[in-house]
């Protein structure tokens, strides 16, 4: 039981830090766009498309925390053994 709740402090502290980053370049991305677009509102179409490929950029690297975060704890290859713990500590 032990390793679980460690498992999944880890994964709740690795999402966590893990968005950080991306929600940072997002927000300076969206930043960048807007002061373009205040500057030349004639490139705004331009600014728009760019901004959107570099921010589905920024969240895949989010989505990769989400995806490390799910794999330690639902596939993590150590579960097998929890049963077999709990029994021994139950003795």
């Amino acid at each position: 039981m032990l390793f679980f709740s460690i498992c999944v402090i880890a994964a709740g502290i690795g999402m966590g830090l893990g968005v950080v980053g991306p929600g940072i370049g997002m927000g300076l991305a969206v930043k960048g766009a807007l002061d373009g677009t205040s500057r030349n509102p004639a490139a705004y179409g331009k600014l728009l498309t760019t901004m959107m490929i570099g921010v589905a950029m920024i969240e895949s690297l989010a989505i990769y925390a989400l995806v490390i975060c799910l794999i330690i704890l639902y596939a993590n290859p150590y579960l097998k053994f929890i049963p077999e713990a709990v029994k021994a500590v139950a003795k």
